[in-house]
């Protein structure tokens, strides 16, 4: 069970994450926006290079709205008091865990086991 100034820490800490990924969701709708413009006089390279930044612009929008969505997840669980309980195992996420991966819904051992066999799957 976490304490109630660790839990305020992690709270900070994912509300802060989720405010940075939100700044960054507006700023990619500006920049997909601005796309269109200044096209007259360009040549191929240039639009070649533009068409590969709006692609990896996208998909990193992509993995911040995942990302933005397993955040407020994580302080739904928070303000249930269930963040730090591993999903698998019911067994306490630590702390430290829980700041360094705030998102995180296993605890080590259990994360270390699927990863395992993932690794073994990928390697049949």
């Amino acid at each position: 069970m976490l304490t109630e100034s660790e839990s305020e820490e992690l709270k900070k800490r994912l509300e802060a994450d989720l405010g940075r990924l939100v700044a960054n969701a507006h700023s990619a709708i500006g920049f997909t926006m601005d796309r269109d413009r200044d096209r007259i006089g360009r040549d191929s390279m240039d639009e070649s290079t533009e068409e590969e930044l709006y692609s990896t612009q996208l998909r990193l929008h992509d993995r911040e709205n995942f990302l933005i969505a397993k955040i407020q997840e994580a302080l739904k669980r928070l303000h249930n008091g269930e963040i730090d309980e591993c999903e698998e195992c019911s067994e306490p996420i630590g702390f430290k865990r829980l700041m360094a991966r705030p998102v995180t819904t296993l605890c080590f051992e259990c994360k270390t086991a699927r990863e395992q066999v993932e690794a073994d799957d990928a390697g049949e």
